[in-house]
């Protein structure tokens, strides 16, 4: 069943534009909670939003639907989208809503739904669940009271999530303006760092704004002015994370999945089986495999990691975008939760980040287009000889993976090889017919 809302992460768009209009945002509100209905109860939805200046009002026209239609919602207001999967399995709840667009600029924004398990719904729950959506009148806007006590509860649960504690190490912390402004700083002064606070205050249209983990050389610069120990630049909601060592050198979720799986072993718990996505560098799949542990990709998104971790029973997935997910603390990608991790294997191992293995990585380049349509990469005139074409140059020594983007007007190039030049032609001949046949004129 093909789906009209949902995208690889949720709902996303422009606020105030369909499918993020008032009315579209009830009605989806009403469907979740007649999706839910049960004979005599009232489901129970939990909610929570990242510090756009949308947010707000689309928590509460959601709020509205769900009321509607016999449902009970409770705030926990900005906070993490971790966060709020954490607090629907904790609360036994229904479902949770996350009011954020992640990485996006702060004129968009997105509705992400959890199931009652804390973890994201699959693809055909929600087809199902869309196909409820025109199913009746939009109802007004209801106001909400946050509960502060949710927050609390979660920045409880990351601060006992270190296994060490992270005194003596300085730790700076670049929030983007975004949904962990203030529980990421407080969870790692819990665990005993140090802090170093940056882009911790939010205007509404400043988050992902130049900063965090869509920028990570603004925190990697601060730290080694700050002669921190190391660093972490947040996304705007806070499920992934880019890291940075005391060198300033920027590590992606490839070398985050490496360390914590690390940490890991070092708390004599090393798992047989990690899973990563079609994304991960070879590198990693390499260092796992002389560490006798086996590496399992998984199409793009944290759900499908975190769907093939159920299905194998591998407890540690993640993406090269920096979502990690370990199934002992999270359901869902959280980024405050892999920092703390990996602090507590520099704080006790002794040595500083720059110090711990690190992946040897295979050239790799990631390109994006911007497109004015999604069309099949088989249906574009010369695109199926250029890419043999390239194939040919890699001779048998490298992959290509091109995929659109659930989020946003986007195709994606992915070359990977043995040699950097050759992985670099590959991926600007192929992006070269993309521009040309379907790319979308720069603003």
């Amino acid at each position: 069943m093909s789906k009209k809302f949902f995208g690889t992460d949720g709902i996303r768009g422009r606020a105030g534009s369909p499918p993020l209009d008032g009315a579209t945002i009830s009605r989806v509100g009403a469907a979740l909670v007649l999706s839910l209905a049960r004979e005599g109860a009232s489901p129970l939805v939990v909610a929570g939003c990242d510090t756009r200046e949308s947010s707000e009002w689309i928590i509460e026209a959601f709020a509205g639907g769900v009321t509607s239609a016999g449902g009970r919602l409770v705030a926990a207001g900005v906070i993490p989208t971790p966060g709020v999967a954490f607090l629907t399995s904790a609360l036994g709840a229904d479902a949770g809503v996350v009011v954020s667009a992640s990485h996006n600029p702060w004129h968009d924004n997105g509705i992400k739904l959890f199931g009652a398990d804390g973890k994201k719904l699959p693809d055909h729950v929600e087809a199902r669940l869309e196909s409820l959506i025109p199913a009746r009148e939009a109802a007004p806007p209801v106001a909400v009271t946050t509960d502060p006590a949710l927050c609390e509860r979660y920045t409880a649960h990351l601060a006992t999530s270190a296994s060490s504690s992270l005194s003596g190490l300085r730790i700076v912390i670049d929030a983007a303006n975004g949904a962990a402004f203030s529980v990421g700083p407080e969870a790692f002064r819990r665990a005993g760092a140090t802090v170093i606070p940056a882009h911790i205050s939010p205007d509404g249209r400043n988050i992902n704004d130049g900063c965090g983990a869509v920028h990570p050389q603004k925190m990697a610069g601060l730290v080694v002015t700050s002669r921190a120990d190391l660093g972490i630049a947040l996304d705007g909601d806070a499920d992934r994370i880019v890291m940075a060592d005391n060198a300033g050198r920027v590590l992606d979720g490839d070398d985050l999945l490496y360390l914590f799986t690390l940490e890991l072993e070092r708390e004599g718990r090393k798992p047989p089986l990690v899973v990563g996505t079609v994304m991960s560098n070879f590198g990693l799949e390499e260092a796992l495999k002389k560490k006798g542990i086996g590496l399992l990709r998984a199409p793009v998104g944290d759900r499908y990691v975190s769907e093939e971790m159920q299905k194998t029973g591998a407890p540690l997935g993640g993406e090269q975008s920096g979502h990690i997910i370990h199934s002992d603390f999270s359901t869902t990608g959280d980024g405050v939760l892999t920092g703390l991790v990996v602090s507590s294997l520099v704080a006790a191992s002794g040595q500083r980040l720059s110090q711990q293995p690190r992946i040897l990585r295979t050239p790799q380049i990631l390109k994006n287009v911007r497109v004015k349509e999604r069309v099949p990469f088989e249906a574009i005139p010369g695109f199926d000889a250029q890419r043999l074409a390239c194939e040919a140059l890699l001779n048998g020594h490298g992959r290509i993976l091109l995929r659109y983007s659930g989020t946003e007007a986007l195709a994606r190039v992915m070359v990977e090889g043995a040699e950097a030049s050759v992985v670099e032609t590959v991926a600007e001949r192929l992006v070269s017919v993309l521009e040309s046949a379907i790319g979308a004129p720069s603003h």
